[in-house]
Formats: C-alpha cells, sequence, structure tokens
C-alpha cells in the first residue's frame, strides 16, 4: 500500500498539517520535561478538545479538563514520580512511546492514604496526533501490579 494511503487509512487525510518526524520527536521532548516536572496542565494542552484516552488509572476520559484531573492526581500521589522514554516509534501521525515509570505512593492514591512503598512498571502508551495535538491516546500497563506494589491491593503468593 502507497505510504499516503496508509497514513489516510490510520486517520490523517492528505489537508492536514503533517508533523515530520522531527517535529514528533520536539513534541515528544516537551511532553518529557512537562512529565519531569509533573506538569499537568502543560501535557493536558496538548490534546484536542474531541480527544479520547484510555488508561488504567483514570478509564475512559475525552475532555482536557478530566486528563488534566486524573494526571494532578497520579502527579500528587506520586510526588517523585519518574518516567523515561525507552524507545519511541513513529509512523506518520502514529506513535508508541514504551517507557519505564517509578515512584513513591507518597500523597495517597484513590483516595486512599500514602503507603510510602515504590512502585516500578513497563507501559506502553499509544498515541494518534492531529494537527499537532493528540486526539487518540491508549496507555497500557500492570495497573493491579502498581497497586500491589504500593500495597494497596495485597495478594497471595502464587
Amino acid at each position: 500500500m502507497p505510504r499516503e494511503q496508509s497514513r489516510i487509512t490510520a486517520g490523517t487525510q492528505p489537508s492536514e498539517a503533517h508533523m515530520t518526524r522531527a517535529d514528533v520527536v520536539a513534541f515528544f521532548d516537551r511532553r518529557q520535561r512537562a512529565y519531569d516536572n509533573l506538569d499537568a496542565a502543560t501535557l493536558a494542552g496538548d490534546y484536542a478538545d474531541d480527544c479520547i484516552v484510555d488508561s488504567p488509572t483514570g478509564g475512559t476520559h475525552s475532555s482536557r479538563a478530566a486528563i488534566k484531573k486524573v494526571l494532578q492526581g497520579v502527579f500528587d500521589a506520586f510526588l517523585d514520580m519518574k518516567t523515561r522514554t525507552d524507545s519511541l516509534v513513529i509512523d506518520g501521525n502514529l506513535v508508541v512511546r514504551a517507557l519505564s515509570i517509578e515512584g513513591t505512593n507518597i500523597g495517597g492514591f484513590l483516595g486512599l492514604p500514602a503507603t510510602g512503598k515504590p512502585f516500578r512498571l513497563a507501559a506502553v502508551f499509544l498515541y494518534e496526533l492531529k494537527d499537532r495535538q493528540i486526539v487518540r491516546e491508549r496507555r497500557i500497563f500492570d495497573f493491579t501490579g502498581m497497586l500491589t506494589q504500593i500495597g494497596v491491593l495485597k495478594t497471595k503468593p502464587v
């Protein structure tokens, strides 16, 4: 399939503002700095008005306000949270970000008191970009494992 047809199939119309690979890398570098600063407002500003985000932490949400609220809740719970991009795969307007996330439950999480316990996990975030904004994001990670690591969920040994 020719490249242009592939992009159209993936959701990009020829009339849309196309981001070059360098533009996409710069976009995600800027987002990394916002994650480093636990800056929910800047991160939420990268989403289109009609975006859809699927996340184990916040469920499905579709507004910048909801995205900011979920991110701020996570950042408030894990005040030392660090994310590291392990790889960024770019195919036109589709981006896959494999990352490592770690932090300590310092501020309480999901309405429960802080446990002081750390977590570390691998994650994959899938993005669709349009007009230099995120229109769709799907976050994939072991949420149950995270809750177990921070002591919110108890499991029996196997």
